[in-house]
């Protein structure tokens, strides 16, 4: 049997490994920024862009499209091609699309534009791959919180930011500015993020990723424009219906497929399919607080129930939303680690939903709003936090962007329903002075309604989730996001690899991950080594497999190894750093 390292040298990522998390973070904050960046001047588009509101409101709806179409196809490229690469390539089309709408006035140039800002939306996904792939794992769970946490976080410090700029210079400075952080972004990414050795097997599903595009657009299209429309008419229907038989037809296409776009026999998996469906649930319950705070603020007091707030300061009550999330992510990460992120987005949930019940009181002043986004920040972020982990926990290794494309794409589509349905709501119960509806509180409360009730919806998926395995033989812990493919038992494996991890001088190395890797560059197991430096992987059929290990303070390291699948287990000890040792 032949031995060979292959791993990066020592200290590669531990120059950079604190910048890391920040830099990554800060780019899906980045990303946010766009989904927001035209909220304090909604209202002024139809006179700005010359064109009816019916029209301007393309303006939103092309950067939400585009954001969802593209978080799978860039997770799955990503995995393919290194997800350092085409991070680069989502903020670099991001910043040409803003610097197109700030060089223009012209509605059809300003939705394409747009489109290409909402492109950027697969860089969350792929941010969370590159910090799965290169974090020691006791830094996983508050980095991967953070990232995900980015897109509250991004979209609520946008509003009060984006409404001084609107308030004080010309509305088109809001693109500068976004072209501006996105080029800050990129170089950043350049110099600090090295690129991920981790890829996944296979070609890129070309055919896949247009039947899906299009299966989105048709399906989100009437989504985002059946309030104009009308949602019983022929066309809003008729998008609904063609939007069923291009997915199923897509579904039938990946199924088939050895290297498909969305490994759909893996988000059947229970772990990866409610988490899934949770992440609707959280998304609609995000979006409602974005769309009737703000209203709620800026209404003249003359209403009897607004709140007389000016744009900027109703952004600034409304940022702590964003700002909880972000504090929410070291706090998740000790809750995650002592009971497991299924655990830690049911309180999130419980908490999001406290926080609506208790804003259908509070809505008498300013400062209950304040008490309101905060307290659905602190929701919000635990349940956001804990997505991407279950995602992460449920899938190999070789597959991680791809899947956290499809959860952040889970997200998109809870944030166009609850866009389109609470906004029929405001417009269905609103008052018409003067020509000009005026969203009454009737409205915002049966919205708080509808944001409570996905979120129980979301709380009774999540109790679907697959919960921590009993520990009925002693266990290794793990970081939580990984305990659905760390924690193993430390026991004789009848076929598979076992030994010890070992330091330069021969001492054991307790703690250390061991990850089996096979010939398709996939993840076939992983473990922790014990307090003697012992570990155990069963392999799932006989061949040739890498075994990579890696422990806190001490350089990574690669093994090729075989397995004939009639020796039973075979012994190798693996030396961090250094070459590897037959026992």
């Amino acid at each position: 049997m032949t031995h060979t390292t292959t791993g990066r040298p020592a200290g590669e990522t531990g120059r950079t490994g604190g910048a890391i998390v920040p830099v990554l973070a800060f780019a899906g904050i980045v990303v946010a920024v766009m989904q927001t960046l035209l909220v304090p001047v909604i209202k002024d588009l139809p006179q700005l862009l010359s064109t009816s509101p019916s029209n301007a409101t393309w303006v939103l709806t092309s950067t939400l499209l585009s954001g969802a179409v593209a978080t799978p196809i860039m997770g799955r490229l990503g995995d393919l091609y290194g997800k350092r690469r085409l991070l680069i390539a989502s903020l670099s089309v991001m910043v040409v699309g803003a610097l197109i709408s700030a060089l223009t006035s012209d509605l059809l140039i300003m939705i394409v534009g747009r489109a290409l800002q909402g492109f950027a939306m697969g860089a969350i996904p792929l941010g969370i791959g590159l910090m799965r792939d290169m974090l020691p794992r006791e830094k996983l769970p508050s980095a991967m919180a953070l990232m995900s946490s980015s897109v509250g976080v991004g979209g609520g410090l946008a509003l009060p930011i984006a409404a001084l700029i609107a308030q004080h210079s010309d509305w088109h400075a809001l693109f500068y500015g976004a072209a501006g952080i996105g080029a800050v972004a990129i170089i950043l990414t350049l110099v600090v993020v090295p690129e991920s050795q981790m890829r996944a097997e296979g070609t890129f599903d070309v055919l896949g990723a247009i039947g899906l595009s299009a299966g989105l657009v048709l399906f989100l299209l009437p989504i985002t424009k059946g309030s104009d429309w009308g949602w019983t008419s022929g066309t809003t229907l008729g998008l609904f219906g063609a939007s069923a038989l291009v997915l199923l037809l897509w579904g039938v296409l990946e199924l088939r497929l050895k290297a498909p776009l969305v490994d759909l026999r893996t988000t059947a998996r229970p772990a990866v399919l409610f988490t899934n469906l949770a992440s609707i649930m959280v998304g609609v319950s995000f979006y409602v607080v974005s769309l009737v705070l703000p209203q709620l603020l800026q209404l003249p007091t003359s209403t009897g129930y607004g709140l007389g707030q000016s744009m900027v300061m109703a952004g600034l009550i409304v940022a702590p939303l964003g700002l909880t999330m972000m504090f929410t992510a070291p706090v998740y990460a000790r809750l995650s680690a002592k009971y497991g992120p299924k655990v830690t987005l049911i309180l999130g949930l419980l908490i999001i939903a406290i926080g609506y019940g208790a804003g259908l009181g509070l809505m008498s002043a300013a400062w209950q709003s304040l008490v309101i986004a905060v307290v659905l920040g602190a929701g919000i972020g635990l349940a956001y936090s804990s997505l991407p982990a279950l995602i992460v926990g449920a899938v190999p290794a070789s597959e991680t962007g791809a899947a956290n494309g499809l959860n952040t794409l889970m997200r998109s589509i809870g944030t166009s329903v609850s866009s389109a349905v609470i906004g029929m709501v405001l417009a269905n119960t609103a008052d018409h002075v003067g020509g000009v509806a005026i969203p009454t509180m009737h409205g915002f409360r049966v919205s708080f309604l509808i944001a409570t009730g996905a979120v129980a919806v979301g709380l009774l998926l999540a109790l679907f989730l697959p919960g921590r395995r009993p520990a009925n033989k002693p266990q290794l812990r793990a970081s939580s996001e990984e305990d659905a493919v760390l924690a193993r038992a430390n026991e004789v494996l009848d076929a598979g690899f076992r030994g010890r991890v070992l330091d330069a001088d021969g001492s054991p190395v307790a703690r250390a991950k061991v990850t089996l890797i096979d010939q398709r560059g996939r993840q076939a197991g992983a473990t922790l080594s014990a307090d003697d430096g012992s570990y155990a992987l069963a392999v799932p059929t006989q061949g040739a497999y890498v075994l990579a290990a890696r422990a806190s303070g001490h350089g990574p390291l690669a093994s090729s190894a075989t397995h004939a699948g009639a020796e039973g287990a075979v012994d190798l000890d693996l030396s961090l750093p250094g070459e590897t040792v037959s026992a």
